[in-house]
């Protein structure tokens, strides 16, 4: 009696429409499939979800596999070799560095190539061809690196040339249209995360805060880092800033996100916002903090307001008045001046 022995084949899988084709079709060609959803820096370790990946390789029956990016995602970005975008996404790097880690990952788990949902032209840092040549080379996969979407516009893989894959029922996409995708789709069934706005890093606000961040302290810390995705930033010199929460959802992730080193600021007898202070202040700096924190909750109006700071387990009372939108400004860090 004779078993047929399922090749397995990862995908690097985000949920949306690109990547759960390229899963659907080397599914339907009889693979074994695992889905890799890699995670940015900003959403590990407080608290996210990752339901919409979970529920999407859910909905085409395969595995998810999630790894959570740290320190190594630190080192490629403070000096990425093919710099940044037009904010701070250093996309070719990036890309270069996921690729390795799902190198290893492949060969870890046994599998005979890593599949992407990647587009020849769709986004104009990663995907034009030169790039997508340069990044299969630089990653250590050549050979190993299936497109399945745009397949036919590239040399075959390896497991294309032996007929794991047939490299027949694999496409010729390219640029930006998703028609293709979306045909394909509605055609098999396929759920899909809608578009969204692309990386975080991609935004300028954020782009703003990594450029105060980099200017300031290059050896930044990871907890540094994912603050670049919370609160309101103030920067009041060289050596300090102060991050405020926007709402009750930040409040639970700076609280997630704060070490004993650092300040935590809060009011004694009202809820209102949680601030983090990272740096060396001086006395007017703490005071500025724990003015903004009184400025952004519902005491604003009062005659002064008591503020704890906390630091290293100990914590001081500073009795604040609310700081003025001018001085708020003046250091609040954004593209917005």
């Amino acid at each position: 009696m004779y078993f047929h022995v399922m090749k397995k084949v990862i995908v690097m899988f985000s949920g949306g429409l690109d990547s759960v084709m390229a899963a659907h079709l080397l599914k339907e060609q009889g693979l074994c499939v695992t889905a890799l959803h890699f995670v940015l820096p900003f959403y590990c370790g407080v608290g996210k979800s990752f339901s919409q990946a979970e529920k999407y390789a859910g909905d085409l029956g395969i595995p998810l596999r999630i790894e959570e990016e740290g320190n190594e995602f630190l080192e490629m970005i403070r000096s990425p070799k093919f710099g940044f975008g037009k904010n701070a996404n250093p996309c070719v790097d990036c890309r270069i560095h996921r690729l390795k880690r799902a190198g290893q990952i492949m060969e870890e788990m046994g599998a005979v190539c890593l599949a992407t949902g990647e587009v020849v032209g769709q986004r104009p840092m990663s995907q034009k061809m030169h790039s997508l040549r340069k990044v299969e080379k630089l990653s250590g996969l050549k050979g190993k690196l299936l497109r399945p979407l745009s397949a036919k516009l590239l040399e075959p893989t390896d497991v294309e040339l032996s007929g794991i894959v047939d490299r027949e029922k694999l496409f010729d996409i390219s640029g930006r249209t998703r028609a293709v995708q979306l045909a394909y789709a509605a055609k098999h069934g396929l759920s899909h995360s809608a578009p969204a706005g692309g990386c975080l890093l991609t935004n300028v606000e954020t782009g703003v805060r990594f450029n105060d961040l980099a200017a300031n302290n290059l050896q930044f810390s990871l907890v540094d880092f994912k603050l670049l995705a919370y609160g309101r930033h103030f920067r009041t010199s060289q050596k300090f800033r102060v991050i405020v929460s926007r709402d009750e959802n930040e409040n639970e992730v700076l609280e997630k996100l704060y070490q004993p080193e650092i300040y935590k600021i809060f009011l004694r007898d009202t809820l209102g916002p949680l601030a983090i202070g990272i740096g060396e202040p001086d006395e007017d700096e703490l005071r500025f903090g724990a003015s903004a924190v009184m400025r952004f909750s519902k005491a604003r109006n009062e005659d002064q307001a008591a503020v704890i700071v906390e630091k290293d387990g100990q914590q001081r009372v500073l009795n604040v008045k609310t700081v003025k939108d001018d001085e708020l400004d003046k250091y609040r860090v954004t593209s917005r001046k």
